[in-house]
């Protein structure tokens, strides 16, 4: 894979842009990818439950990192109880995992509540995305692995066409980050109460704007060198130049303005991340 370690954000992000489809055929390559894409392709079709598809370590395991959820690999227990739970049941585990990712499993798995079958498994189109997905996931974590600014923009760009609402963006971590940097907002704000938080960026940034591509391009320009400015990355003067000139502005005309926010004290052993719960 093409190491992005050592460069400025922006920098990084369009590499990885321009050889976007070159790693992704490297990673199809990968011996270990490899043989869990053709067990994939072999065998998901005919898996009929969720303890069938945890059964099968191959494509488990496959699932799992196609979803970036290796970490939690080996928790197989809760993650059938998951994949058998009705979300239509507010207090089913699916609804009270804090992890999106799950649910973005669970949803795209789409297994009957109980343990059923899924309609999803065995169509070619269904397997193809899939595929794509976890080919795309192992870049994105590659590329992350020597960049933390280029991997929490990446992750975005990634992201982006799918979030509908503000809360699509609190609830996820990275993308949190990317849009208070991208915005101007401190990170100080995360204490603030969810509905608070919510009509903050509602007032920066019509979010309607993410399914127009130039409008999430302007957004990674402008995260890039906010992010490279704060964290102390360095770039060549001509570079970081051109990413500030180009992060002052987003949309038509409107201007960049950092903002500061009056935080209550916080008693009673409250935590950043506990709005993520």
């Amino acid at each position: 894979m093409i190491s992005l370690g050592g460069m400025g954000t922006q920098v990084a992000v369009k590499l990885f842009d321009a050889t976007r489809d070159k790693q992704l055929d490297l990673a199809a390559s990968n011996a270990l990818n490899a043989r869990q894409i053709k067990a994939f392709e072999e065998r998901i079709g005919s898996i009929s439950s969720p303890q069938e598809l945890i059964a099968d370590t191959e494509v488990y395991t496959f699932v799992m990192r196609a979803f970036d959820l290796e970490d939690q690999i080996f928790g197989k227990a809760m993650i059938r109880k998951t994949l058998e739970s009705d979300i239509t049941d507010s207090s089913a585990l699916v609804n009270r995992l804090s992890d999106p990712k799950i649910r973005d499993m669970y949803l795209t798995l789409g297994f009957t509540p109980g343990g059923g079958s899924s309609a999803n498994l065995d169509k070619l189109d269904w397997q193809a995305e899939m595929i794509d997905r976890f080919k795309e996931r192992f870049v994105l974590n590659a590329a992350g692995e020597d960049n933390e600014g280029a991997r929490i923009a990446l992750e975005f760009k990634s992201k982006a066409s799918e979030i509908d609402t503000w809360l699509d963006v609190l609830k996820d971590e990275d993308l949190g980050k990317f849009m208070r940097r991208a915005l101007g907002v401190p990170d100080e704000a995360i204490q603030v109460d969810l509905d608070r938080q919510i009509a903050l960026f509602e007032q920066k940034f019509d979010i309607e704007k993410l399914k127009d591509p130039a409008e999430v391009d302007k957004l990674v320009s402008r995260f890039s060198a906010i992010y490279d400015a704060v964290e102390g990355v360095s770039t060549a003067s001509s570079t970081v130049l051109s990413l500030m000139q180009g992060a002052v502005s987003i949309g038509q005309g409107s201007s960049f303005t950092a903002i500061t926010i009056d935080i209550p004290t916080i008693t009673g052993g409250y935590s950043a991340s506990s709005i993520y719960r």
